[in-house]
């Protein structure tokens, strides 16, 4: 029962790892099959790249048949997956004291925004658990304001949280024959997410933050551009021609500083005192990545990347979103794949971030709305096919 992001990312996960997920929607279908489409009158990019590897079946649980066979369908469930808002489904007459009731095995998931307290009742969304969750405060650069990560930690961030929770409860089931309850809040996932910059800020508390290029500090901790923040410094530098993507993030190890003076032709700097040491460097570590700029500013950043890897710097080219729709090495470890589908022909999406050497995922398409009605409730629940036809008529379905 979940819709948008948050849920579904965490149910398709279940799905590549070989759950047999029933998506249940309302008849009208998850909001996102209509959401940013890039063709008319066909499923949304949006809701194909979530939904893979399930089932899809409608109800209205709002009808007393809809509750009957929502009951049943409880009944024979390992896991029920929810992220509706707060107390959608206890006003459905399905609180966990019912759910449990009905099957006492199952395992009850839900996806909220925040936890109890004075937000509990706020509306949650992708940023807003960025920003309740002590990322936007940290990210961006010092002059500016806070920023957004393009990564949807505060959505597929809690599906991957949701995930652990609901496995570690299967698995207890196996020793108490009994399911329990999973909750997981958005707010609570994007701050272990930033637990680093919660180190930081009481490490505050003793002074300024070496490892940070801010020249001020004051009683939180400032948004620090591209710096690591941890113990080997690091930065986005410049590459030629450049454009918006041209950057490779370069880390500087202790081990590392000499073949790097060499290679940006400042060899003399391995042996200066002012710059032999990680210490020595650390109060110029805008002016060391300046230096390391004016050099790789002259190369395109795939021969800055070879140049560092020869010498076994760490580092990492920025890579565009076509550059990653593009890369041989991602569609070969199945991370970018192509999935036919019925309606659009054939979609791109992520593939199976989880490898188990025994259990192979094949992507395979999201569900058109209802697409598994008749072979649910006839073939699985049991009902007959004119009372199918009937629950159609009547809305139910």
């Amino acid at each position: 029962m979940t819709h948008v992001q948050s849920g579904p990312s965490a149910t398709q996960l279940l799905a590549w790892l070989g759950a047999d997920v029933v998506k249940l929607e309302a008849p009208t279908g998850d909001i996102t099959r209509g959401q940013l489409r890039d063709l008319p009158d066909v499923d949304s990019l949006y809701f194909t790249m979530l939904n893979c590897n399930k089932r899809s079946i409608t109800l209205n649980t709002k009808t007393e048949r809809g509750k009957e066979i929502l009951t049943e369908l409880i009944r024979r469930s390992d896991v029920l997956v929810e992220n509706f808002g707060p107390g959608a489904v206890d006003r459905m007459g399905f609180t966990w004291e019912r759910v449990r009731e009905i099957n006492p095995r199952i395992v009850y998931a839900s996806i909220k925004g925040f936890g109890d307290g004075p937000y509990t009742r706020f509306k949650a969304y992708e940023v807003v658990a960025q920003a309740m969750g002590g990322s936007m405060s940290t990210t961006g650069f010092e002059d500016g304001p806070p920023l957004a990560t393009g990564a949807q930690i505060g959505d597929s961030g809690t599906g991957v949280h949701a995930v652990a929770g609901i496995l570690a409860a299967l698995y207890q089931r196996e020793h108490t024959g009994r399911g329990q309850r999973v909750n997981v809040a958005m707010q609570h996932a994007v701050l272990n997410l930033c637990r680093v910059k919660l180190r930081d800020q009481q490490r505050l508390a003793h002074g300024p933050l070496a490892e940070y290029p801010n020249d001020d500090f004051g009683d939180e901790v400032p948004r620090s551009g591209n710096a690591s923040g941890g113990g080997q410094p690091g930065w986005a530098v410049r590459c030629a021609p450049g454009g918006p993507n041209d950057y490779v993030y370069v880390i500087v190890q202790p081990v590392g500083w000499r073949p790097l003076s060499e290679l940006i032709g400042r060899p003399e700097l391995a042996d200066d005192p002012e710059w032999a040491t990680p210490r020595a460097r650390l109060p110029r570590l805008n002016k060391m990545f300046q230096l390391i700029e004016e050099w790789s500013s002259t190369l395109p950043k795939w021969e800055v990347l070879e140049r560092l890897n020869a010498h076994g710097i760490p580092c990492g080219p920025i890579l565009s979103t076509k550059e990653i729709v593009e890369d041989a090495s991602l569609a070969a470890n199945e991370m970018v794949v192509r999935v036919p589908h019925p309606e659009r022909g054939e979609f791109l999406t992520v593939g199976s971030p989880l490898k188990l050497s025994d259990s192979p995922v094949e992507v395979t398409t999201a569900p058109l709305l209802g697409e598994h009605n008749a072979e649910v409730y006839v073939g699985e629940l049991g009902l007959g096919d004119e009372e199918l036809r009937l629950l159609k008529s009547n809305g139910v379905i």
